[in-house]
């Protein structure tokens, strides 16, 4: 079992949705805490909230898009606290519509925080983690978007699809890279991680776009399509049975039990496993979003 209590965690997206109840979760289990984020004041909030009931806490605002300033978070980690335990790499945004309609822009901004804010955080903080010999633990925050294919969601989905296959890999590469050592658990050696796919929960993943930065939006209005997407994200995000509290305490279970998958929406699984059957018997895309309950809320 992972041990939490006096260990250190970094989380990006902190400041608010699932990264800000990553960081209650840990605080409950007395964690010390490194927190990232892009919104600047929101971050102080978070902190100072945190603080006032004790917790030992940084904030470190990060663009997890820029490889420096991720490098920059370890590095304040490891001035602050002198180790790293835990670390979230959570931040995300989101963006919708039909794929030919989406500009470069569009894909620029997803891939750079969805993708590479989790490429720099393996490259940054894998390494600590190795050298410490001791248990640590990577979770990557991707989605049901990254095992499902919904429509008017190709950007977003092609992201979180990289991150699962970017979090399975490096999976395989901790197992090698570790070949030998005694394994605490049989769930891994030293250092592990974990694949978080979450379907859609009230969080402000809706609202991402007031985080793009300037040189990468768009000039011209978005189109009917992403409209229409953007607000069917709304109502998904609205309608979500689970709160970020229930996705952070499932994450910390799965985590202390040292387990790689963690579905929030286990009713999501039958549509998972009706694609895997589309592509082994090489049928046409069953679309996701035509089936029910569950498989609307994907996120």
């Amino acid at each position: 079992m992972f041990e939490f209590a006096g260990k250190v965690a970094v989380i990006t997206g902190a400041a608010s949705g699932f990264g800000r109840a990553f960081a209650e979760k840990g605080a409950s289990l007395g964690m010390k805490l490194v927190l990232a984020d892009l919104n600047p004041e929101a971050l102080v909030q978070t902190v100072d909230a945190l603080r006032a009931d004790g917790v030992e806490v940084i904030g470190v605002p990060t663009d997890v898009s820029d490889a420096a300033q991720v490098e920059a978070l370890a590095q304040a980690a490891l001035d602050a606290f002198g180790k790293v335990h835990l670390l979230f790499n959570n931040a995300g945004v989101g963006s919708g519509g039909f794929l030919w309609e989406s500009s470069a822009n569009d894909w620029a901004w997803v891939f750079n925080v969805n993708v590479m804010g989790v490429a720099h955080g393996v490259r940054a903080f894998t390494p600590i983690m190795l050298r410490q010999n001791e248990p640590a633990h990577i979770v990557n925050t991707a989605s049901v978007a990254g095992l499902l294919s919904p429509p008017a969601m190709g950007v977003y989905n092609a992201s979180k699809h990289a991150v699962v296959s970017l979090t399975e890999t490096l999976y395989h590469d901790l197992q090698i890279a570790q070949a030998g050592r005694p394994e605490p658990t049989a769930g891994g050696g030293e250092v592990g991680c974990s694949l978080l796919c979450p379907a859609f929960v009230p969080t402000g993943i809706a609202d991402a776009e007031r985080a793009r930065p300037t040189e990468l939006r768009n000039a011209s209005g978005p189109t009917r399509s992403q409209i229409a997407a953007g607000k069917q994200l709304q109502r998904a995000v609205q309608a979500g049975k689970l709160s970020a509290t229930d996705v952070a305490d499932i994450t910390f279970e799965a985590i202390a039990a040292r387990r790689f998958y963690i579905v929030t929406h286990p009713g999501i699984m039958a549509t998972v496993k009706l694609r895997h059957e589309d592509i082994e018997q090489l049928r046409n895309p069953t679309d996701p979003m035509s089936l029910k309950p569950e498989v609307k809320n994907v996120g």
